[in-house]
């Protein structure tokens, strides 16, 4: 078992505790790894392994160096040529982590080593050695992996012993949901409220609290659950318990499950397989035929492996299949023609499959290592053989190795495909997580390499601690530095062939770095590449790709889960063409009044901290620096709201302005009382806890939970954690110095003299997200608006003097914004009685923070690259690619589960006679007057011209005054622009980009494509 001391991290591993936990994560960092074979898989893996945090890493591989190793294995350099691979990969790989030592098994690896470890991963070995690693490690309740990559192909085993206990199956968070209500009978029916669906599975188990009336089930032993729909579900006899009344929460309790593995020699003989692409339902089982068949030739040429593009070996290679399969109880049909794949690739080793299965079996090491989500249980095949080029006919001449780092690839690909690699042009968008793992891949296919290629990489970020976890191109020497130029450097030390050839810009892609991202640029690219982190970014690439039509690839990760997409100008649809729903947000009055989850506790906390801390520093400094701020700025607020920011702004500058730090502990024990107590009693003054509707239903009904004050407590930790945050974030307002002595602070607070709070009538209370507001706002005093001003002090007084906002920062642990915000959430989530959060989860949901581990992005970035092989190799004319070619991919790497879709085709329509889409455009090369342009539609088209618009700016419609239309029909479109937007198109514009409404003869609506108007050369 893992010691619960073992101290983790968390400035480190911050992101990845989101997806493991905190006691995985310990369990992890008390397992040892073996890893047997230092090529490029093996380090991947290792790379991956090391990262994520085990206790410590062992490598095993006395084979010395060769040049085609250099093709996948991105901690080798030509100068360790005919060194034992462990040996020079183990310091190297050491330096990912300084929490993980790296050590090296340098004496011959016997059965009875494998004792000193959790977990065993081997790769190349000759298959009998395998066999007996596996019949140790499985007789020794000791996790086996065996996994190989061959070209285009892999596979990977599990074997974790009889009786392996998963703890957790799927990582999401259990599920909780309201009860509307629960029969008094046999099958006892549990009816969810109507907003929410329960999303509870048949088996799964449940607990109960907050009933009222059949109060057994409050705290009760887990029921068994029965789905009968979205909102129903039935746990079984309940006629003997009360009758249910109201109100009540079911809470899903989850379960370990126990599985058995097969040894690797007995799984051999009786596959199982998880399948990772049913399009290719009748692979697996005969790539496992091809696989030993190949384990059958080496064994019989001296430890060789099949010559890339020999008939003879193919041949051969194929006859063992037959043998093999002949001795199968049950036997497969072959594809010969699939076997003499696998045998041309046998010696191929190519980055990409290296990443997706790194990734793949890293995370089934920690699996081993935790007992956190469900392990692949037996074997998994995967191929990507539609990677292969258009109109490619493989020769022996052509995939024959020449000698160079490249050897491993051109075994797969031929050398006129290396070449196009090599003189590719790319653009990497972000150099995070995704953009280090997709730099590393360029550099050891060779991306750029060639004398026309080039890769260039934008990001405007900097290196943080936090990054280290998956950032693997970055050191803790680096924090600070800026990514793109450190990860360049990094990539360029892996493979000094791109030296010259990438070139780094730190800035943020939109509208205002277009002149650095202008025509030119992106004319003299092959293709895009996103490494992005949120969807504003990726769609403004996506609508710069569908402009110059260059293909983009698309990808992210979340957790266990990643994506990825291929865009394909003309062929696919773009990014934007298809959307997730928007998040769900939480109705205003939910914030304000009605709680019901943490998560609304959580955010109306973030919410208070803008309020408090940021929002009214920021408008005391406009009110000092703007002349007539009042009279001016506010002008467009409604009346609630001015009151609200100039009562702020007199109570920073005067009513509630602090001296000393005292004076921020005395303000942060007011807001305490305001918060906690005088706000709950002023809602249970107009809403008692026995109000009734007008139905005559009870007021407090789920989901609204009846709320009780709260009397400060100086003996409560998460009253005083209130008070010393809120207290020295004031104190930061003010540049005043704060303080974290926790007993002064306690004390002092503790003696402030709070007045006491009496409910006032009148005061409205919204209680529905839609309830008109205006009259709310109408009632706002006028004579308390001018009252107010007039109190404001004078500006010229405070003459040099400014407030410092606090810009909400979830990373630095010092500042007190989590610490703020995890107390206020709770406090209020006591006031309603909702069970709080710890400090972990809290900064997770108010920071927004995107769980993420290595693997899945390892996983991921391989998927793409993939499919960036499809993009350089489509072909041209007619003999070009198919949709289906591509792919796009989900994983969740958690189940474990896979899913591959070819690419949606764009939605078409037709206009003047031809099919087109969003990719296709009216290209107009000259600047034209507007009567021009209108004259055009009507020649060419026979359509007249209803309205045209540039951007947000309506440029022409014919509703427009006479005289003002005869103006802009008489100027060029340029002008148009110019004069109507009160805005000069930036010099480095060379297209117009124009959305026209047109009308046909019939006066029908015609959808017409986008068009671009060329106004400079």
């Amino acid at each position: 078992m893992a010691d619960s001391n073992i101290e983790i991290d968390e400035g480190l591993y911050s992101r990845q505790i989101y997806v493991l936990g905190v006691e995985a994560m310990k369990k992890m960092s008390a397992s040892n790894v073996l890893i047997v074979g230092l090529k490029g898989l093996g380090c991947e893996i290792a790379k991956n392994i090391i990262l994520a945090g085990v206790k410590s890493v062992t490598l095993y591989d006395p084979q010395a160096v060769e040049i085609a190793d250099l093709s996948s294995q991105f901690f080798l350099h030509s100068e360790d040529v005919g060194k034992p691979r462990a040996q020079v990969s183990a310091p190297r790989l050491a330096e990912l982590n300084q929490y993980v030592p790296v050590t090296v098994l340098d004496k011959e690896l016997a059965p009875e080593d494998l004792a000193l470890f959790k977990c065993v991963v081997v790769t190349d070995l000759p298959l009998h050695k395998k066999l007996e690693l596996g019949d140790y490690a499985h007789k020794n309740n000791i996790c086996f992996i065996s996994t190989e990559i061959r070209g285009l192909f892999g596979y990977t085993f599990n074997d974790f012993g009889e009786q392996f206990v998963v703890e957790d199956t799927t990582g999401e968070e259990a599920l909780s949901g309201m009860i509307a209500g629960i029969e008094q009978s046999a099958e006892g029916i549990v009816t969810c409220l109507d907003e929410t669906r329960h999303g509870l599975e048949d088996g799964q188990l449940v607990t109960f609290n907050e009933v009222q009336g059949m109060t057994e089930l409050n705290g009760c032993e887990p029921r068994r659950v029965k789905v009968l729909g979205p909102y129903t579900f039935s746990i079984g006899d309940t006629s003997s318990l009360s009758a249910y009344t109201r109100g009540g929460l079911f809470q899903q309790v989850k379960e370990p499950s126990r599985v058995n593995f097969a040894s690797f020699r007995d799984a051999l003989q009786a596959p199982e397989f998880l399948f990772s692409d049913f399009a290719k339902f009748d692979r697996p089982a005969q790539l496992h035929v091809g696989f030993q068949a190949l384990h059958a030739f080496s064994a019989a040429n001296s430890g060789k492996l099949p010559r890339p593009g020999n008939d003879e070996d193919a041949a051969e290679v194929l006859r063992l299949a037959n043998e093999i399969n002949d001795k199968c109880e049950q036997k497969v049909e072959l594809d010969a023609e699939l076997l003499k794949k696998l045998s041309y690739q046998a010696t191929g080793d190519l980055s990409p499959m290296v990443a997706v299965f790194g990734g793949l079996v890293a995370q089934e090491v920690l699996k081993a290592c935790t007992g956190k989500f469900m392990p692949i249980n037996n074997f998994m095949y995967f191929d990507a053989l539609e990677c292969l080029p258009i109109g490619f006919e493989p020769s022996e001449a052509d995939l024959a190795p020449t000698g160079s780092r490249y050897d491993g690839q051109i075994a797969v690909f031929g050398r006129k495909f290396q070449e196009q690699i090599a003189n590719y042009r790319e653009f990497l968008v972000g150099s995070g997580a995704i953009g280090c793992e997709m730099l590393k891949n360029w550099a050891m296919m060779g991306i750029a390499s060639g004398p026309k290629g080039v890769i260039h990489i934008t990001d405007m970020d900097t290196i943080e601690k936090s990054n280290l976890n998956r950032q693997f191109l970055f050191r803790s020497g680096d924090v600070g530095k800026l990514k793109s130029e450190t990860a360049a450097a990094a990539v360029v030390k892996m493979n000094p062939d791109i030296e010259g050839k990438i070139v780094t810009h730190q800035d943020r892609v939109g509208n205002e770095t277009e002149v650095v991202y202008n025509d030119a640029f992106f004319l003299a690219l092959d293709a895009v590449t996103n490494a992005l982190d949120n969807v504003e970014a990726r769609q403004y690439m996506d609508r710069r790709c569908m402009f110059y039509r260059k293909p983009l690839l698309e990808s992210g990760t979340l957790g266990t889960k990643g994506n990825t997409q291929v865009v394909v100008p003309y062929l696919t649809e773009t990014y934007s063409a298809s959307r997730d729903p928007p998040e769900a947000s939480i109705p205003m009055c939910t914030l304000k009044n009605f709680p019901n989850a943490i998560e609304h506790t959580i955010q109306w906390a973030r919410d208070l901290f803008a309020g408090l801390f940021t929002q009214p520093a920021e408008n005391v400094n406009a009110y000092l620096s703007t002349p007539n701020y009042a009279q001016t700025a506010l002008e467009q607020s409604n009346e609630s709201s001015k009151i609200e920011t100039l009562t702020a702004i007199r109570d920073c500058l005067v009513t509630d302005k602090p001296l000393t730090f005292d004076d921020c502990i005395s303000w942060a024990r007011r807001r305490f009382e305001e918060l906690y107590n005088n706000t709950i009693q002023q809602l249970l003054f107009n809403f008692p806890k026995d109000t009734v509707t007008s139905s005559g239903q009870p007021f407090w009904s789920p989901p609204k939970r009846a709320p009780d004050a709260i009397a400060f407590d100086p003996s409560n930790d998460v009253h005083v954690e209130f008070v010393v945050a809120a207290a020295n974030l004031y104190a930061f307002n003010f540049g005043l110095k704060g303080s974290r002595d926790r007993n002064y602070i306690k004390t002092t607070a503790a003696a402030v003299s709070v007045p006491l709070f009496t409910p006032k009538s009148g005061v409205k209370i919204q209680v529905n997200e839609n309830e008109n507001n205006a009259e709310a706002d109408a009632d706002a005093d006028s004579g308390e608006l001018e009252e107010l001003m007039a109190s404001l002090p004078d500006p010229s007084s405070f003459a040099g003097v400014r407030l410092s906002p606090a810009d909400f920062e979830k990373d630095d642990d010092s500042n007190f914004h989590i610490d703020f915000v995890t107390a206020a959430s709770n406090l209020r989530a006591s006031n309603y009685g909702i069970a709080i959060a710890d400090r972990s989860r809290t900064k997770k949901i108010a920071g927004k923070i995107i769980p993420a581990i290595a693997t899945t992005t390892s996983l991921v970035t391989g998927l793409v690259c993939l499919e960036l092989y499809k993009i350089i190799g489509a072909g041209s004319g007619d003999n070009t690619r198919k949709i289906d070619d591509y792919k796009n991919g989900f994983v969740n790497l958690a189940l474990p589960f896979f899913a591959f879709s070819e690419p949606i085709a764009p939605l078409k329509q037709t206009f003047a006679g031809k099919e087109v889409s969003d990719w296709d455009s009216i290209d107009i090369d000259r600047d034209m007057t507007l009567q021009e342009f209108i004259d055009y539609f009507a020649n060419e088209y026979k359509l007249e011209v209803g309205m045209v618009s540039s951007g947000v700016t309506l440029l022409y419609t014919p509703m427009l005054a006479k005289k003002k239309a005869e103006a802009r029909k008489a100027m060029k479109l340029s002008e148009v622009v110019t004069e109507v937007s009160k805005k000069d198109i930036p010099p480095h514009v060379k297209w117009l980009t124009l959305v026209v409404c047109c009308y046909d003869e019939d006066d029908e609506d015609v959808d017409v494509p986008e068009v671009r108007i060329r106004i400079r050369d």
